[in-house]
């Protein structure tokens, strides 16, 4: 069961982590951080929102954000922004993209695989020996 509480951590990591994403997207014009490291960041941002107000089972908020990822980019590969006609609106393309990358699915990937492997060090070697008993037994 999902419940409402906030947790400081997580929003203010979220908040720094959306600036950070908005400054990539606004000023940085390469070929490597703007693609990879943004799309890297993304699911990052969405996990640390959604816990930073919602208590539930990191790996399961975990799978909702990348599904979400995926998503949008799924949208994006047919064109989403256009069939709504705001391929020209400059919020809409900074936040949810106009062009398909499979590299994306890689970036979102790694950026959830991050974030579930920092929960699994914050909950310490005790917590991961005890989930693998309970996966393997």
């Amino acid at each position: 069961m999902m419940q409402l509480r906030f947790e400081k951590q997580y929003f203010l990591l979220g908040i720094g982590l959306l600036v950070l994403e908005i400054l990539i997207a606004l000023y940085l014009h390469d070929k490597i951080i703007r693609p990879y490291v943004g799309d890297f960041l993304a699911p990052i941002f969405l996990y640390c929102l959604v816990r930073s107000c919602c208590m539930v089972a990191p790996r399961r908020v975990a799978a909702v954000v990348l599904l979400i990822a995926y998503l949008i980019e799924l949208l994006q590969y047919f064109h989403f922004l256009s069939w709504l006609g705001w391929q020209h609106v400059r919020v809409a393309n900074v936040l949810l993209g106009n062009h398909f990358e499979w590299a994306d699915l890689l970036a979102y990937t790694a950026g959830i695989g991050l974030v579930l492997l920092v929960e699994q060090l914050r909950r310490g070697p005790a917590s991961a020996r005890n989930e693998w008993r309970r996966v393997a037994g």
